[in-house]
């Protein structure tokens, strides 16, 4: 199984140790061991890591170059790379498309706000969790018609598709509570819906609707949290079985933990350590 992505020292040198090889006896193929063995050596660990940068303040796409990957996420899983000697490339995917990507290997690790679930745990491994987080309601900043979770009652109500927050959408559906709920692709879509009175509500996680209520104070606002039986907790994501980056990982996390690094990252981007 597939355990890191490398990134390899190919073409020119490798054509060349193939052409000496065939040129002559002992001394050659001794060279050319030694050529390999140059080529190995240059090769750096990269860890191959799929987000979907659309969940500030976890990861987000930077607003001035439009290209860079940013985020809470983002800086944590750069300094548990560091801490295990890896170096980190960040692909953007669909959220819904991370564990695919994960059981495909085109990918190594998934970090994305990911809650630990039953049904995803059967599908990957998960790191120790690394946030505890929750959901809230965010309304338009002039709707004084929802206070709580019960007052979404008779409501049309988004969440982002795949995350906790579309479970406890489809969850008041089915409980007949909401009249009904449109899944969208991110929070920035959500809340498009919400301000073009397409829906009454979004439920997401508390720090993704705290950041966009905090970045747009004159057109939302937080209405209530959601309390839920357990506590919602993110973690990274692991192709089932990969047990020898699972134990990296979770060794790196551990260690910046211990070292500042993960209370510094709190501190960042929520304005205080936890």
């Amino acid at each position: 199984m597939k355990r890191f992505s490398k990134v390899v020292v190919a073409g020119a040198l490798a054509a060349s140790m193939i052409l000496f090889a065939g040129c002559g006896g002992n001394d050659n193929a001794d060279a050319n061991k030694d050529a390999n063995a140059g080529a190995e050596n240059q090769e750096s660990t990269v860890l191959k890591v799929g987000t979907n940068a659309e969940f500030a303040p976890f990861e987000y796409v930077n607003e001035e170059d439009g290209t860079t990957i940013e985020g809470f996420d983002i800086d944590l899983i750069n300094a548990i790379a560091a801490d295990q000697g890896m170096t980190v490339e960040v692909e953007n995917l669909e959220f819904d498309g991370l564990i695919m990507a994960l059981q495909n290997g085109s990918i190594d690790a998934a970090i994305a706000g990911m809650s630990v679930k039953p049904d995803r745990a059967e599908q990957v491994d998960f790191t120790e969790t690394y946030y505890d987080a929750g959901l809230n309601i965010a309304v338009a900043a002039d709707d004084d018609s929802i206070a709580s979770e019960e007052d979404l009652a008779g409501k049309v109500v988004t969440a982002q598709q795949g995350t906790t927050g579309a479970d406890k959408a489809m969850e008041l559906k089915d409980a007949g509570v909401v009249a009904d709920v449109k899944l969208l692709a991110n929070i920035n879509v959500c809340m498009m819906a919400l301000a073009n009175g397409e829906v009454d509500a979004v439920i997401m996680d508390i720090p993704v609707n705290n950041k966009y209520v905090a970045a747009h104070p004159d057109e939302v606002k937080i209405a209530a949290d959601i309390v839920a039986e357990e506590p919602e907790q993110f973690a990274i994501a692991v192709a089932k079985g990969n047990t020898e980056l699972l134990e990296k990982l979770d060794a790196g996390l551990a260690n910046v933990k211990a070292d500042g690094t993960y209370d510094a990252l709190l501190d960042k981007y929520f304005g205080a350590a936890e």
